[in-house]
């Protein structure tokens, strides 16, 4: 079982992963672009990291290489695919 996941997605699909690791007892991170930074699923999660260049919110949640980096930074051990 892992301890603290990464969702890479937004808005209720994301609220309802984080609701699902709650009730799992899993911490839980969340990836915001900077369009999103007043969005509810950042407040939801235990951890929440702004990814991406401002202008480019669909572009930043598709960035492979942006998504690991948070996991290894915020120390998640598995990631909920967005």
């Amino acid at each position: 079982m892992f301890s603290k996941i990464l969702v890479a997605n937004r808005s209720e699909i994301a609220i309802r992963a984080f609701r699902a690791a709650y009730e799992l007892g899993v911490a839980t991170v969340a990836i915001y672009a900077h369009e999103d930074r007043n969005s509810v699923h950042r407040t939801k999660a235990d951890e929440a990291y702004q990814i991406g260049e401002p202008g480019h919110p669909v572009r930043n949640y598709l960035s492979v290489d942006s998504i690991v980096e948070v996991a290894r930074t915020s120390g998640a051990d598995a990631v909920y695919p967005g």
